[in-house]
């Protein structure tokens, strides 16, 4: 058994990152830049904020905190994205979620200019993804799977591949990059019967329910590799949606929760940022 970093890969991206970015600003005299828009006082969004901008800076991207009352209107809001979308400095645009619920989230994510979706939520977008467009923009969460997946050379072309949990987030379009890398999947719900007998099918098995430690050791088949990008807080702190302690000892690699998937999000979308940054600039 093997545990997955994420905290070093992600550290890696970053790095590459940072120096892609050095070299572009030397040879084009500009740099990418992000506008993260968060609504309220929402102390979970705020961390997750000062995280984004805080790598921002890391790896020499151009960085923007544009904090918004929590009373601001669903018009405001939009007006001000079509600010940001009107910005030829800034590529992408990120709005913290989750928003008010006098604002319509589908109208917010609808409002952001495709090239500068960084967080890969818009329709098209994913409907790019399924179609195996290498130059759209993909969700930062399962992105982020697919380099961890990638970094430590393990297959999955041929794999059969289990992905428990169907969001728009994470599990839709980790369906998609996991058959445009021509793997066998399946993605489980809460509708689907005999789940554990699916999830011990799978050679690589994506966990991403949201239900702590759900994933126990008997739904895994020994030398699996098993993905957790489940954060749950409990009484003893973070934990994923796999029982690590039952499965680990089963897997031939698996993601700990905290320091697996998590810091690949943030890193992703450094990295999105820059491809963003390429496609608007038309930068070869």
């Amino acid at each position: 058994m093997q545990i997955i970093d994420g905290k070093q890969t992600a550290a890696d991206v970053r790095l590459e990152v940072k120096q892609e970015v050095e070299a572009l600003r030397i040879r084009t005299g500009k740099i990418p830049g992000l506008a993260i828009l968060i609504v309220g006082e929402n102390p979970a969004s705020k961390i997750y904020v000062r995280s984004k901008v805080k790598s921002c800076e890391e790896v020499g991207i151009y960085g923007i905190n544009d904090e918004l009352p929590a009373d601001i209107s669903e018009s405001a809001l939009l007006e001000r994205i079509a600010y940001w979308n009107a910005r030829e400095d800034i590529d992408g645009i990120l709005v913290q979620l989750p928003l008010p619920p006098h604002i319509d989230e589908k109208k917010v994510i609808d409002a952001i200019e495709l090239t500068k979706d960084v967080d890969g939520f818009k329709p098209e977008n994913l409907g790019l993804l399924f179609l195996g467009d290498k130059d759209s923009l993909k969700s930062c969460t399962p992105l982020g799977v697919l380099e961890l997946l990638k970094r430590y050379r393990i297959p999955i072309a041929g794999k059969n591949a289990v992905i428990v949990g169907r969001s728009n987030i994470v599990g839709k379009p980790m369906a998609g990059l996991l058959i445009t890398e021509s793997a066998t999947v399946t993605v489980c719900n809460s509708h689907t019967k005999n789940l554990g007998a699916v999830t011990a099918g799978a050679d690589i098995l994506v966990a991403a329910m949201g239900k702590a430690k759900f994933i126990k050791g008997d739904m895994v088949k020994e030398g699996a590799v098993v993905i957790d990008v489940g954060i749950n807080r409990g009484a003893e702190g973070l934990c994923g949606d796999v029982d690590f302690a039952e499965v680990a000892p089963k897997t031939s690699f698996i993601t700990p929760v905290p320091g697996g998937v998590g810091p690949m999000t943030v890193a992703m979308l450094m990295k999105n940022t820059l491809h963003a940054f390429r496609i608007n600039k038309k930068i070869i």
